[in-house]
């Protein structure tokens, strides 16, 4: 399972926020069908609240490989993200939409 791989150190993780996150990611397959050969794919890739879907075919060639690769992708975009908020939260305002 790609989670796994996360913590386990497969991947090579060069900020310490990723390291710290590393421990909080979850990839969920949110697709109608288990077995990835349905028409459309959907993984999502969630840190805490903040999470990135990617939607796939299944004709794509080496689609495990590219869902991992992405997953990585996603998973370090959701890092520096998170990292952002927290070292700017004082900055951070939200207003009510009209």
């Amino acid at each position: 399972m790609i989670e796994e791989s996360f913590r386990s150190g497969k991947y090579p993780l060069a900020q310490e926020t990723e390291k710290q996150m590393s421990k909080l990611v979850k990839v969920i397959n949110r697709s109608s069908s288990e077995d990835m050969k349905g028409d459309n794919i959907i993984i999502e890739i969630r840190i805490d609240n903040f999470f990135v879907m990617n939607n796939y075919v299944s004709e794509i060639t080496h689609l495990p490989g590219m869902i991992e690769m992405d997953t990585l992708d996603s998973f370090r975009m959701l890092s520096r993200r998170i990292g952002r908020i927290k070292n700017d939260v004082n900055n951070i305002s939200i207003k009510k939409a009209k």
